[in-house]
């Protein structure tokens, strides 16, 4: 993080939080022109407010520049520091000998100190622990503690009206503190929770107090407020009778209490020192006027501090170390040299150094900003002057100008080149964009022209630039993902499977094998999900019950999502079930079609052996030849243990259903299927113990009898992808008009079909004759079959 301080006089103090820091900040100085900044202090402590913002425990003193106060958090021990010279110097705030009651106090350095609490208020209208103005140089009043570091509970006020060189104790708790004639009266109000009517004033820099009743009822007071100007008398305290009531104003004239304005004879001079006693501060010697504290007068709208002032020689103290140096005693203000960083190289040419061109290094000193001193020592001159040298290309670097280095086919892309170091006068740049383009530039980081390009076709492409001069060379390299974006996803999962069995999970991808494809999956509830540059996962279900499964898929900025449900048993059976070749010329192997093929066959199963549906579940699986699985699932109310296959009645009756030939129905389009079942000895599979096995084979036989007849099969539910689905097995949308003629014997079948099940639908495409209505054109979603069959292969396939 960091926060700016202050920005006075050319010159920027900044609180800098680095990684290492939690509650402390340090502070840096800039130069005259802000770009290089050198450290300060180190760990200045720092808090957090409820509404997240950050106090910085740092505080410019009022009237007199150069002066800061701060806190400084070391191994957890508070302690305040104060400079004179904008931060070059640090020293502790020396105690007072007695306290507010006369007696001694007891601290002596180096083990105790006063310290301040540098807070600002919460309360716009109270102006914090710690109290300045510009108009009162030298009037400091805060609220703190004497000891070895700072106690937060501890919250005395202590005044200084020489600027921090000799404090007293006035309160032995905080006050709210309010300034009046520019510092010649001071008023203080307890800060606590009970009301009050009795207010603190000081005419002579808190030297004694007097009290006034401000109101005849008590009040609780929220702040205090002046009229404009600093020469004004006049306040107002504003605060509430109870919790319950408004706002109560009370104004308070103090004007009264003064016989007159203040002439010269009422005013005495002091200088300003430093806690050494050295009264050439930042380069001068100054001094203030102040009322005597016998005179019982009006300092007025015309009354000026500052008295004189006088340059004086530069001494070293008047220097700080420079851009890449730093103090061996940062914090005592005793004489100490700056030495080079272990990063820095003083000799080193800057950075705009051109060839040809002189440039010197530092001494490691450059005077303090706003130090007016002059002659005297001169840390700064011994300049060494060196002749800028050719210098290698350092630093180079190559970006897209969005930051995004994933793209699609035929975008615009603008590639940036910038370099930290060296000379591009004398530097040519070798570009290579990965698709054939290369080019030489010129000049290209001084003009800052970009690289404008466009790739065409997707895939990864290496994008390298290579600055060269006679001193060196350097390389930046980029790496570009051209990808078309998904269009469709589908994850493949077998819907059932055994406990601790190993399950495949595809994630099914449109475009196929996209560039770096990343997979999330995520198994049930788990918030962390398991990443793989594999389109499959195979994984393990250690507990019963359903399961969802989630994929998502990432290619560059397009992401997609597909989520299945597992059923996992203990016990179950699976009963292979094939088909005759005849359905394989009409598979169109998508998972809309597959599903819908399964539950038929388990609803018409159901229905003829009275077995509940919901025990029963056919999974088409993809690819060719089509085969299915049905699984036999054990009821929901029936306890799970092993039984034997043979033994299961529901088995006998699916066998005898088949056997019986009593299972037929229509599949949309004009399809009979006819279910029957035959020994096997080797395509059958079985979970849950038992012995012997059957298999079921699904015959469709092709019921048709016209010859050349065009028909359509569509499902009535809109299912999401099933255009992109057919895309992906070449099956292409069709827009077409059908003239083909049906006999009245094929219009007289398809108009008396009962179809079994509900959830498919047909169409016929019919003669513009006006037999069976006008001629209509259809958006073919799927699949358009032509079926020219004899009926002889009717007989054939039954058998």
């Amino acid at each position: 993080d960091l926060q700016i301080i202050s920005t006075d006089e050319n010159q920027v103090f900044v609180a800098v939080q680095e990684w290492y820091q939690t509650d402390t900040y340090n502070l840096y100085q800039s130069d005259p022109q802000g770009v290089y900044y050198s450290i300060l202090l180190e760990n200045v402590r720092s808090t957090k407010q409820p509404e997240e913002n950050v106090l910085i425990d740092i505080l410019e003193v009022r009237g007199v520049k150069g002066v800061f106060l701060a806190n400084q958090k070391i191994d957890g021990k508070v302690t305040t520091l104060i400079t004179y010279n904008k931060g070059r110097d640090w020293d502790f705030l020396h105690p007072p000998d007695i306290d507010m009651n006369g007696k001694p106090t007891n601290c002596k350095p180096p083990d105790c100190y006063l310290h301040l609490h540098l807070r600002w208020a919460d309360n716009p209208y109270v102006s914090g622990t710690v109290h300045t103005k510009d108009t009162a140089p030298g009037l400091i009043m805060g609220a703190g503690n004497l000891g070895s570091q700072l106690v937060e509970y501890k919250e005395e006020m202590y005044i200084t009206s020489d600027c921090g060189n000799t404090w007293r104790q006035v309160f032995e708790e905080e006050h709210h503190i309010l300034y009046l004639d520019h510092g010649g009266v001071i008023v203080a109000i307890k800060d606590t929770s009970i009301p009050l009517k009795i207010l603190k004033f000081s005419i002579d820099e808190g030297q004694t107090w007097s009290t006034h009743n401000f109101t005849s009822t008590s009040v609780f007071v929220d702040g205090l407020l002046s009229e404009p100007g600093d020469e004004t008398l006049v306040m107002t305290v504003f605060g509430h009778i109870s919790y319950r009531s408004d706002w109560e104003l009370v104004k308070v004239d103090f004007r009264p209490s003064f016989p007159r304005e203040c002439t010269d004879e009422d005013y005495e001079s002091w200088e300003l020192t430093n806690l050494q006693g050295d009264r050439c501060i930042m380069g001068q010697q100054r001094s203030f006027r102040k009322r005597k504290i016998s005179s019982w007068c009006i300092k007025g709208k015309s009354f000026t501090s500052a008295l004189t002032s006088k340059v004086c020689e530069c001494v070293n103290t008047d220097f700080l170390c420079d851009y890449g140096f730093e103090r061996s005693a940062p914090l005592k203000s005793e004489s100490s040299k700056c030495f080079a960083d272990f990063w820095f190289n003083p000799e080193a040419p800057p950075e705009d150094c051109v060839l040809g061109q002189a440039y010197t290094s530092s001494t490691g000193y450059r005077k303090v900003v706003s130090n007016v001193c002059e002659g005297g020592v001169d840390l700064q001159q011994n300049l060494a002057h060196h002749m800028c040298p050719l210098i290698a290309p350092k630093g180079l670097q190559i970006s897209i100008r969005e930051e995004s280095l994933a793209v699609r086919p035929g975008e615009d892309i603008t590639f940036i080149v910038r370099q930290e170091q060296g000379d591009v006068l004398s530097t040519k740049y070798q570009v290579d964009l990965g698709d054939g383009f290369k080019a030489i530039y010129v000049n290209l980081t001084m003009t800052g022209e970009p690289i404008r390009h466009r790739y065409e076709n997707p895939g990864i492409y290496r994008v390298s630039v290579k600055a060269e001069n006679v001193a060196g060379h350097d390389e930046a390299v980029v790496f570009v993902q051209v990808n078309s974006p998904l269009q469709a996803l589908n994850l493949e999962v077998v819907p059932v499977i055994g406990r601790n069995q190993e399950v495949n999970l595809t994630a099914i991808i449109l475009p196929k094998n996209p560039n770096l494809t990343v997979f999330y999956w995520w198994i049930g509830n788990n918030l962390q999900p398991l990443l793989t540059l594999e389109s499959f996962l195979v994984t393990k279900f250690a507990e019963t019950g359903d399961v969802r499964v989630t994929v998502q898929v990432s290619c560059g900025s397009s992401m997609l999502q597909d989520s299945k449900v597992v059923h996992v048993f203990d016990n179950f059976h699976v009963l292979p079930l094939k088909f005759t070749k005849h359905l394989d010329m009409y598979n169109p192997d998508i998972p809309e079609w597959r599903e819908d093929i399964g539950r038929v066959v388990t609803r018409l199963l159901a229905k003829e052996t009275s077995i509940p549906e919901e025990t029963l579940m056919t999974v088409v699986k993809p690819g060719l030849p089509t085969a299915a699985d049905l699984h036999v699932l054990l009821p929901a109310n029936q306890p799970k243990k092993k039984r034997s296959i043979t033994s299961d009645k529901r088995i006998a009756a699916i066998k005898q259903a088949l056997n019986a030939h009593n299972i037929s129905f229509f599949l949309r389009g004009g399809y009979w299927v006819l279910v029957t079942l035959a020994d096997s000895s080797s395509d059958s599979q079985r979970i849950g113990g038992g012995s012997g096995y059957w298999a079921i084979v699904v015959l469709f036989v092709i019921c048709l009898v016209a010859v050349g007849a065009f028909i359509l099969y569509k499902f009535k539910r809109k299912l999401p992808g099933r255009n992109v689905y057919a895309q992906m097995h070449n099956e292409k949308e069709q827009e077409m008009t059908s003239p083909v003629n049906h006999s009245e014997d094929t219009q007289n079948i398809i108009q008396g079909e009962e179809f079994i099940d509900d959830d498919l639908d047909s169409q016929t495409l019919v003669t513009p004759s006006g037999r069976s209505g006008n001629l209509n054109s259809y958006r073919v979603p799927l699949l358009l079959m032509p079926v020219s069959v004899q009926s002889q292969a009717i007989t054939q396939a039954w058998f």
